[in-house]
Parts: C-alpha cells; structure tokens; sequence
C-alpha cells in the first residue's frame, strides 16, 4: 500500500512539472503504476512511435537456435551490444562465430573494427549514413545481403515471442552469429 501511494505522489511530482514548468524529461519517469520497472521505448514506427516495456536482447545461432538473451532495466544503445555479445558468443562456444549480422542501430565503426580483431570473418550491420562508395558496395554484396536476410529471420522469431509471453509492447533487439 505505502508502495502505490508513494508512485502515484511521483506522478503528481511528474505532472506538476510537466503541466506548470514544461519539464517533459523528468528524472526517474514513473510511467506505470503496477509495474514501476516499465520504460517507455521510442521506436519511430509510424504505427507504434512508443512502445512500454523493457529492452529484451535476443541472440540466434545457426538453426534458429536461440544463445543467450538478456533484459535490461535501463535501455542501453544498441550499439553498445554488439561486442559483449561477441564476447558472450565465444565464451559458450569457445570460438567467434563466422558471421555476424545485426540492424543498424548496433552499427558504428568502433563495433565493426572490434569484432574483426575478434578473429570474426564477416560483419553485417549495415550503416546507413555511409557516404563510401566502397561501403555501400560492401553492403551490396551477396554475402552482406545473405547476411541481412538470415537477421530479418530473426525479427519474426521475435515477434512470435513477444506475441506468446504478451511482450507485444516491448523492445527487443536481435542480433544473429
């Protein structure tokens, strides 16, 4: 009980200042009475701009096996991902896998640079603000191509889950190896 009236004080705390100071960024944004832990997650789809939940990591091997997943209770960059989840790949299977594929959002040059001194063979995360003739041939190729469908597999196993646990709402990035 104390609980419930404490987050609906911090709302009022979060109304007044959004409706009397125009604070739309408050810290510690309570945005669900009930499960206090829910984020807000911006997504930019034009049919679902916000989705509530919690970010979801998926990871996928070869065979639509899933690798390891993980919840988090603050919404990381994407990009800050990828090579602790190369570093989690090689850890369970003592080797980095051959191809890594993932969507934009885990894309910077850093990343990239990273995972190849890893030992890993091939990256496909594509980026998108490449001015490069020599990156966006990169991306065009069979291989980075192949790689980007077998990532857009992963999406529809991700939507499945969200639709099976009820996370219809949640964010969950995937990332395949």
């Amino acid at each position: 009980m104390r609980a419930t009236i404490e987050r609906v004080r911090q709302v009022i705390r979060q109304t007044m200042a959004r409706v009397f100071r125009g604070e739309t960024h408050h810290p510690e944004k309570l945005v669900s009475l009930f499960e206090p832990h829910t984020q807000m997650i911006r997504k930019g789809k034009a049919n679902k701009p916000t989705e509530f939940g919690n970010m979801v990591q998926i990871q996928e091997a070869e065979g639509q096996v899933i690798t390891g997943f993980a919840v988090f209770e603050k919404r990381p960059w994407d990009s800050d991902l990828l090579v602790p989840a190369v570093e989690s790949h090689q850890r369970q299977f003592g080797r980095v896998p051959d191809l890594v594929a993932a969507d934009s959002a885990f894309y910077s040059k850093a990343n990239e640079d990273a995972v190849y001194q890893m030992g890993v063979r091939r990256v496909a995360v594509p980026n998108r603000n490449t001015r490069s003739l020599e990156r966006k041939a990169l991306q065009r190729s069979r291989w980075f191509k192949n790689g980007q469908k077998w990532r857009t597999g992963c999406e529809g196993r991700i939507s499945v889950l969200k639709r099976r646990t009820g996370q219809d709402g949640a964010g969950i990035a995937g990332w395949k190896a």
